[in-house]
């Protein structure tokens, strides 16, 4: 069977753009996306970051559901050791409020950040992170009937108790997210766009074999995957270029906006960052959107995916909105009367 397609967004800055302009972008996208058929549409949390423009989830997921009607929006994901469970859960009671029957709330444990960061939004920070489970387990309570009896916050009540909740997930690029996500019967979402695919059979594998019946009775395993169509392969390998000399910098711990094309063609590319470009491009998923498509289905057969969730970072924003199309067109979403590439 076909994955289903879904979307997540960092909200990147490019350059000789602004912040404004990345957020003005998210939020045009996500109505497109809507219109394209496509089935989620999710939000990334980073900090302190000169190339990302999404530490806020919740906020942008509050503005793009009030403006949406049919898909499923949320967060890709709330970096739960930040914050006090509690809070989450209200945020996340409230965006039901808004969007009855159309919030995923996706956690995770990484920082999503440096260490520095990690600790002025949580002196806790290196602490909370091996409380994770603990504070799944409270969400789930507050999203849910509430905490056990016997609990010390037993007596607390999440607002407003709406008569919807919100889909949970855990996310992760390593084994431990799979193992959670077993354990608490949850959906399941590799990070594989940041591990280059490496680990993403074996998560799967462990979260499909280790699943036990919980919040939802059948393993539901995802896969978020950078991918980038064009109307060529030659268009999209040009398009990649921006994200060619992003990466170099990422590998290297500085997150700058995304180049233009023209500032990745004039970079002074040693022999080693060449060698490592060509690597990069041989995992690369880009092409025409039947290239990209037939690459993403036969990845989610391989892993045992149910979905994907694409990432896709160009400096032209008209571009990137193109390229969903694309792959929106190949996939065979359905989509609304006036969608267009």
């Amino acid at each position: 069977m076909a994955p289903t397609l879904s979307i997540l967004d960092q909200s990147p800055i490019a350059s000789g753009r602004g912040p404004v302009d990345a957020i003005q972008e998210t939020l045009a996208l996500a109505r497109l996306a809507e219109a394209l058929g496509y089935a989620r549409y999710w939000l990334a949390e980073h900090h302190n970051s000169e190339a990302l423009a999404g530490p806020a989830p919740e906020i942008l997921i509050a503005a793009i559901a009030a403006t949406t009607s049919r898909i499923r929006v949320g967060s890709a994901g709330v970096m739960l050791p930040h914050y006090a469970a509690l809070k989450v859960a209200e945020q996340f009671r409230v965006l039901e409020g808004i969007a009855p029957g159309r919030i995923d709330l996706g956690v995770g444990r990484a920082p999503g950040s440096d260490g520095l960061t990690a600790l002025a939004l949580n002196p806790n920070a290196r602490e909370a992170a091996e409380q994770f489970p603990g504070q799944l387990r409270d969400l789930l309570g507050w999203l849910g009937g509430g905490l056990p009896q016997g609990h010390p916050f037993a007596p607390i009540r999440a607002q407003p108790e709406v008569p919807t909740t919100p889909q949970v997930w855990v996310l992760g690029s390593s084994d431990y997210g799979a193992q959670v996500a077993a354990h608490f019967g949850l959906p399941y979402c590799f990070a594989h766009f940041i591990t280059d695919g490496r680990g993403a059979e074996e998560a799967l594998a462990l979260y499909l074999e280790g699943f036990r019946p919980g919040v939802i009775r059948e393993p539901h395993a995802a896969l978020c995957v950078f991918a980038l169509a064009g109307e060529t392969e030659a268009e999209a390998r040009r398009l990649f270029r921006s994200r060619e000399l992003w990466r170099l910098g990422r590998d290297r711990g500085v997150y700058r906006p995304l180049p233009s094309i023209e500032e990745a063609e004039a970079y002074p590319y040693t022999e080693a960052d060449l060698a490592k470009l060509e690597r990069l491009r041989a995992r690369a998923i880009i092409g025409t959107g039947a290239q990209v498509w037939d690459r993403l289905a036969a990845l989610a057969e391989r892993c045992g995916a149910q979905e994907m969730a694409v990432l896709t970072a160009t400096h032209d924003a008209e571009a990137r909105r193109q390229s969903y199309a694309l792959l929106a067109e190949a996939a065979g979403l359905k989509a609304r009367d006036g969608a267009v590439a």
